[in-house]
């Protein structure tokens, strides 16, 4: 009956209840609670994490009364396990945090950011996109997402895939090789999987690809999946050294096509990987000893092979990225600081370190470039040729001569190639060509400048050690004698008044005789380090800042005790704390005043005897410069004052990153840094000036995402890869931009770090257009104020920064004279620009 059978289920439900309430699981969840809360409150904060593991593990209900005690209390953890290197419990905890909250976007973030700073960047980009899945509107994982997207899928991607020349020519090269036989075909490092569907739409029977990226082996499956090929090309997320026959490909494939090089050639692992190919994956080539030999039993690689070609270079923009080029920085004689040098070098005095080539546009460095020798053929390789790959690294040092053509000075070798796609095909990266690729430069590292002259000879070694392509130039021969470089001093050069010849060769050689046997005492520096070294600009504004802070205060202090009954101890010292960051020269500027004692924010041992050294030849007294950072045991002591009975006369704050962009949790290191500082005290800078302009640049859209709305070759990709556009375009040379300027410059933002009060964080600008034109981005670059009077500009020519631009997602279109209105909004330290046409017109703020 309906009734009787009602009841018994009505008392299973009962019962159920009553078996739930357990009296010591209640008892001991209180307990735990209490305990964490208690812990807490002693920033105990191991033990109230595992406290409140053992709550929400039990009591789920509890979620959401302790979910932000929680959050602190794990992110405090964190923090303490990451100082004391204790990683992997440190992610320990946050995949046990994951599991009670499986969708909390906070704590998703908070360990994409922790990844991200420990070098795993698929991963960190992973939590950051499904906690942007999660909230889409979360400023800080849509920045975090912004920031892992510039190191996942570098920009070069954009302009690969909107150079249709470069994909029309690899398509041909494709198509030609499919067609005349290779129907099984392996695309090495596939990226968007655009090589692999070439060969599939030309009619192979079997396609394979493999990528190391697990983010970009991601993309490529959602782009062959929504071209219709996902049951046609197989793609594996493993390097291609690591794949075998018939465990990750069923047979030995007839053709490999890959695009795996860099500007330097050689740079992605190509030679490794071809020949572990030619071994393990390809058909044997043909031999060419029978003729009527079937094409589909040989293999073949695209590119088929390269030509290197280089020359010899005089560019100030790479001399002051690569070695000190003042005798004097802010006063200080730099004489005593030994050879200073980047980390880009082909010595043989190289350690892994050091990297033997760097990468610039050479059409777009500020200041332009002189080419000071005819363009020579450095190497050619053969793709298709095992032995000549494996002989490579083997090769014997080539010593090629180079006669000078035009007078300047020696700064560094430049480098590019000839792809041959096939024997119809190829494709050139030179600095004259419309091209997607950098040119490789290999800076010279000498310590005085070295000025070539027609009818010289410069000698240059080319080798392959260890697969890279590693030029120097070793010596001149001038006048029928070989002048070595590393050893030379160049005694004169001003204007068109060269030295005798002879008199350069006697200083050379007597050179070589003093130095010969004295080891050098050389220091690393990065090239931005470099660049700021040769900022003579940025220090000379400094010190007379910091002369008349002190100068001030001196006279502060001065009436405070004539009004004293009794002076402080050191009250004749006044104290200054650098926070820059990497290595900077600042403190001992600071020092070199008389009457500071500075603290330096520099690191390296290296680079401390480098101060130590100046700091001694320019009579600094060793108690009067510090490093602070040596006493630091974790992070929380940054700013803390190490004499608590003082307080800090100035604060340096390293304000603006060299990318041009403004340094993370700037302003919450500034609002720190007014709470230590005495009366009168001052922070370097004082303010920063955001300027901006209107321009319209399609190079700034071609090297931000995939643009039009064809299909490339064919295929849908754009709206894939596009996923990863980023707003802000970072390291950009604003001098060399091809763009037309729309608005004259405008002043679009300020930060106060010495007063917080005058401080916002949106505002509304308008400003009128002087032509008419398509608004597709807004370069802005930053005015620093040391104090009210003195400041420096990163748009300068001799400035070490670089500029950034907010590049719109939708051009707008304006006439000559429409008001545009801009949205500024600054979100911890990060300016978001948008912007829209004004209907009426409107007088500027």
């Amino acid at each position: 009956m309906p009734n009787t059978s009602a009841r018994p289920k009505h008392g299973r439900r009962t019962r159920r209840r009553r078996r739930q309430e357990d009296p010591a699981r209640d008892q001991l969840v209180s307990s735990s609670l209490e305990s964490a809360q208690q812990c807490l409150y002693n920033q105990d904060y191991g033990t109230a994490f595992v406290h409140y593991l053992l709550v929400l593990s039990l009591a789920p209900v509890f979620k959401n009364f302790a979910k932000d005690s929680f959050r602190f209390t794990l992110f405090k953890w964190a923090e303490e396990l990451d100082s004391v290197g204790r990683i992997q419990e440190l992610f320990d905890c946050y995949e046990q945090a994951l599991e009670v909250f499986p969708d909390d976007e906070v704590i998703l973030n908070s360990m994409g950011e922790h990844l991200f700073r420990m070098g795993f960047r698929d991963e960190a980009a992973g939590h950051f996109h499904k906690a942007l899945k999660l909230r889409p509107d979360y400023p800080e994982a849509r920045e975090n997402f912004y920031r892992v997207a510039n190191w996942l899928v570098e920009r070069w991607h954009f302009l690969m895939l909107n150079d249709r020349g470069r994909n029309r020519k690899y398509q041909q090269a494709i198509q030609k090789a499919v067609q005349s036989g290779c129907n099984t075909v392996l695309d090495i490092g596939t990226g968007t999987g655009i090589l692999g569907m070439c060969a599939k739409k030309a009619g192979a029977a079997e396609v394979f690809a493999c990528e190391l990226s697990k983010t970009m082996y991601e993309l490529a499956c959602e782009v062959v999946a929504a071209n219709g090929m996902d049951g046609s090309i197989s793609i594996l997320h493993k390097k291609s050294l690591e794949m075998e026959v018939p465990a990750d490909i069923p047979r030995r494939v007839s053709l490999v096509v890959t695009e795996t090089v860099d500007a330097g050639l050689f740079g992605e692992g190509i030679i490794e990987s071809l020949i572990h190919a030619w071994h393990h994956l390809l058909l044997p080539p043909k031999s060419g000893e029978n003729e009527f030999e079937e094409v589909s039993t040989t293999g073949r690689v695209i590119p088929a092979g390269a030509t290197v070609f280089c020359m010899a270079i005089e560019c100030l923009e790479i001399r002051r990225h690569h070695r000190l080029c003042v005798t004097e920085v802010g006063g200080l004689s730099m004489a005593a600081a030994g050879e200073l040098r980047s980390p880009v070098s082909c010595s043989s005095e190289a350690d892994d370190s050091m990297e033997p080539y760097t990468t610039e546009r050479l059409s777009r460095l500020p200041g332009g470039y002189k080419a000071l020798t005819e363009p020579f053929t450095a190497l050619t390789i053969d793709f298709n040729n095992v032995q000549e790959l494996e002989g490579l690294s083997s090769r014997e040092v080539r010593e090629i001569r180079l006669p000078v053509t035009q007078e300047g000075q020696l700064d560094a070798l430049a480098v590019w190639f000839q792809l041959h796609l096939d024997e119809e095909n190829s494709l050139s990266t030179g600095p004259q060509e419309d091209t997607c690729w950098e040119q490789a430069i290999y800076p010279i590292h000498i310590t005085t400048c070295f000025v070539l002259k027609p009818r010289d000879e410069l000698i240059v070694e080319v080798s392959c050690q260890d697969a890279y392509l590693r030029l120097s130039s070793v010596a001149v021969l001038r006048d029928g004698r070989k002048i070595h470089l590393n050893k030379h001093v160049e005694l004169q050069h001003s204007g068109n008044s060269i030295s005798n010849s002879e008199a350069e060769l006697c200083s050379a050689l007597a050179c070589l005789q003093t130095n010969h046997s004295q080891p050098e005492t050389f220091s690393t520096l990065e090239c931005s380090e470099m660049a700021l070294l040769n900022n003579q600009d940025y220090h000379q504004s400094f010190c007379g800042a910091l002369s008349k802070l002190i100068s001030k205060l001196k006279v502060q202090k001065q009436n405070q005790e004539q009004v004293s009954v009794m002076p402080a101890p050191d009250s004749s010292l006044f104290y200054v704390l650098d926070v820059s960051e990497g290595f900077s020269l600042l403190s001992l500027i600071a020092a070199h005043q008389g009457g500071v004692k500075a603290y330096s924010s520099v690191e390296k041992n290296k680079q401390q005897e480098v101060l130590r050294r100046l700091a001694q030849s320019n009579s600094v007294s060793e108690q009067h410069l510090e490093f602070w950072l040596n006493h630091t045991e974790d992070e929380q002591g940054v700013l803390q004052r190490p004499s608590r009975e003082k307080l800090w006369s100035a604060i340096i704050l390293d304000c603006v990153e060299t990318c041009g962009l403004i340094r993370q949790k700037l302003m919450e290191k500034a609002s720190l840094a007014r709470c230590l500082l005495e009366e009168g005290g001052h922070i370097f800078p004082e303010k920063i000036v955001v300027y901006g302009m209107l321009v319209e640049s399609d190079t700034l859209l071609l090297e931000s995402a995939v643009q039009g709305r064809e299909p490339t070759l064919g295929f849908n990709i754009a709206p894939f890869i596009n996923q990863f556009t980023v707003p802000v375009h970072v390291f950009l040379d604003f001098s060399t931009l091809e763009c037309r300027r729309l608005s004259e410059a405008l002043e679009l933002f300020v930060l106060n770090l010495m007063d917080a009060n005058a401080n916002y964080t949106n505002r509304e600008v308008k400003v009128q257009t002087i032509s008419a034109g398509r608004i597709t981005a807004i370069p802005f670059w930053y005015h620093i104020y040391l104090d009210r009077e003195i400041s420096v500009s990163t748009l300068s020519q001799n400035s070490h920064w670089k500029q950034a631009a907010v590049v719109l997602q939708e051009p707008l279109e304006v006439r000559a004279g429409d008001w545009v209105c801009l949205a500024v909004r600054l979100h911890e330290s990060t300016i978001s620009i948008s912007a829209r046409l004004e209907n009426t017109p409107v007088q500027m703020d």
